[in-house]
């Protein structure tokens, strides 16, 4: 299998992550995810579209002024790709929020399945 399909992947994902309206999250969720994908992560269970682009909608809702970024690099095989990423203040650099996920890719490239990890979360008060 080609990087370059990983690497594409990984990029529409980000582009989802960092879509700055409602239009612009599903818009960028249908070009990333298969129909039937799905999102899990700790905090989060989603399956289809309209779900991973509220899962999405609400953390941008939580983080203004915030971006996704990717953290080293991206690495896969077969059908599957992990890559680690950070949660970036836009403001001052800082990255409170960082993590590491791994998708499985449907045979036209596009997510089928995401399973997200947290490894790095701000204390809580």
């Amino acid at each position: 299998m080609s990087g370059h399909r990983y690497g594409t992947a990984v990029a529409r994902y980000f582009e989802a992550w960092n879509a700055d309206s409602a239009e612009g999250i599903a818009k960028a969720v249908a070009a990333a995810w298969a129909e039937d994908g799905t999102y899990t992560d700790p905090l989060a269970e989603a399956a289809g579209h309209d779900a991973i682009a509220a899962v999405i909608g609400a953390a941008r809702a939580q983080f203004p002024g915030f971006a996704f970024r990717l953290l080293g690099a991206v690495d896969g095989h077969h059908d599957i790709a992990r890559f680690g990423w950070e949660l970036v203040s836009v403001a001052d650099g800082t990255a409170p929020v960082a993590g590491s996920d791994v998708i499985t890719l449907a045979e036209d490239g596009r997510i089928r399945a995401v399973a997200g990890f947290l490894d790095r979360v701000p204390p809580t008060a």
